[in-house]
């Protein structure tokens, strides 16, 4: 049983003035996470006032996410862990925010990739800022050439997935993007074997704006030797 509320005493500890000192409790149990709201005190599920509700995490696919005021929060699952992921939509943050600088959008960074497969399927080890690493399937690599030189990237996914996910990091990530990686989506070739993979559309992670993402970061493989100066620049 974890409590929470504004008041310090709390096991987990919402703003001050954002909400009661007391709200309730988090309950474990078999492997659930279930909410125990105190009396009087107004918590929001799709607009309705709840008092006890069973929470599903952004594992079980749509989490239930619970509101009071401007805040509103959910329940996250890494390995074996669980969290409250806390937000804010009058965070001031919000109002300063002043979009992301980015490389000039360039054609040439359109680069023409082979997909070869993986068979059979593997399983590559991707660190995260947490300090675990975590095992994702990998179906294939993405072959590409950038100035007559051959990279590859693993990709994390499915075989039957529409696109693609890849994290790659590479020598911008020194000064000019964000220093660990970037995410990119690429089309699924399917049975062709070719597809494109659009640095331009290379962004950063969550952890380049909040101490509170658990993002994950390039695989040692997918680290290249190379300035991809395309997509996202660092967020300052």
């Amino acid at each position: 049983e974890n409590t929470f509320g504004a008041d310090a005493s709390n096991d987990i500890v919402f703003p001050k003035g954002k909400a009661p000192d007391f709200m309730g409790s988090f309950i474990l149990k078999n492997g659930g996470i279930s909410v125990e709201i105190l009396p009087d005190v107004e918590v929001l599920h799709g607009g309705k006032l709840v008092g006890d509700i069973a929470m599903k995490s952004d594992a079980e696919g749509k989490p239930t996410i619970l509101s009071h005021g401007t805040l509103s929060w959910y329940i996250i699952k890494r390995s074996n862990d669980f969290a409250v992921r806390l937000r804010d939509s009058a965070n001031p943050n919000i109002e300063s925010f002043h979009g992301i600088e980015r490389y000039p959008v360039d054609p040439d960074w359109r680069i023409e990739a082979t997909f070869e497969r993986y068979d059979p399927q593997r399983s590559i080890s991707v660190p995260t800022i947490l300090g675990t690493v975590v095992e994702e399937p990998s179906p294939g690599a993405l072959v590409f050439k950038i100035q007559g030189e051959t990279y590859r990237l693993d990709v994390i996914g499915e075989l039957d997935d529409e696109r693609f996910f890849v994290i790659f990091g590479d020598e911008t990530n020194k000064d000019e993007t964000y220093e660990s990686g970037r995410y990119v989506y690429v089309d699924n070739p399917g049975s062709g074997g070719e597809t494109i993979i659009d640095f331009n559309k290379a962004y950063n992670p969550p952890c380049a704006f909040t101490d509170y993402a658990t993002c994950q970061f390039p695989p040692e493989q997918n680290i290249l030797p190379v300035e991809i100066k395309a997509g996202e620049k660092r967020y300052h």
